[in-house]
């Protein structure tokens, strides 16, 4: 495919949460492929300093640094660095989570609050930690990644879909509070997406199918589309697109 480049995009300013592997990796990529300076956090500090070593070694301006993002202090640490290495950031991506399975009967308080932790706390100390930057810019575009598990009424994991169905409020809150600085916060909402973690621990043939049964559209859904969603969001085409859903889930229902 033939996919847009976005003039907007070159030298822009780009940290993007839970970078090295899945989603993320695809959206850090296509960022660089913009001739955007991009900084990105992960905790598989592995996958994280080869992906930024093979970037830069194309030429690229991506800059790893590890973190937990459960750690807030640590994470306003670590966007500190990335701002002082890399400028502030005009676009803020909100991807990383972890949608591990888990039955209601078995939660206990802890795990619950390590969930919350890990699928939406950072979202909010994030965008705090960024916003400044681009309230100085006059502009800004930060994008939170939801979930479609929860408009499906997907259960096996209610901790998790808590925690995504809130993404949504905490989008339309932001847009509203930072909007007059022109900046816009969106949300993006993939369906089910055939990263490397799916395919080895949940897509079987017989679920596969059934996914293909529920989409509109026939074909699985690469991590490639989620992050052309994301340029597109990140990008001056997007100047009036704020406080919404942006659905890439092959018209699941």
């Amino acid at each position: 495919m033939a996919f847009a480049q976005y003039p907007s995009l070159k030298d822009a300013v780009v940290f993007v949460t839970g970078g090295a592997s899945g989603i993320g990796k695809r959206i850090v990529q296509a960022f660089a492929e913009q001739g955007s300076k991009v900084g990105f956090v992960d905790m598989d500090t592995d996958n994280g300093a080869a992906l930024a070593d093979e970037l830069t070694g194309q030429g690229a301006t991506v800059r790893f640094e590890a973190c937990d993002l459960r750690d807030i202090a640590a994470l306003k640490t670590t966007f500190a660095g990335l701002q002082a290495a890399l400028g502030p950031a005009t676009v803020l991506v909100n991807n990383a989570a972890r949608d591990d399975r888990h039955s209601w009967e078995d939660v206990t308080l802890d795990y619950y609050d390590e969930r919350i932790a890990t699928n939406i706390r950072h979202m909010f100390f994030a965008t705090q930690a960024v916003a400044p930057g681009m309230i100085a810019a006059g502009k800004g575009s930060i994008i939170n990644f939801g979930s479609n598990s929860w408009w499906e009424g997907a259960g096996g994991m209610p901790v998790y879909t808590t925690s995504k169905a809130a993404v949504h409020g905490m989008t339309r809150s932001f847009a509203r509070d930072l909007g007059k600085h022109r900046i816009r916060v969106n949300t993006v909402v993939p369906g089910w997406v055939m990263t490397e973690r799916q395919k080895e621990l949940w897509a079987t043939p017989e679920k596969l199918e059934r996914q293909r049964q529920n989409q509109c559209l026939p074909d699985l859904i690469d991590p490639v589309y989620l992050a052309r969603m994301v340029l597109f969001l990140a990008s001056d085409d997007a100047a009036m697109c704020t406080a919404n859903n942006y659905m890439v889930e092959a018209g699941s229902i």
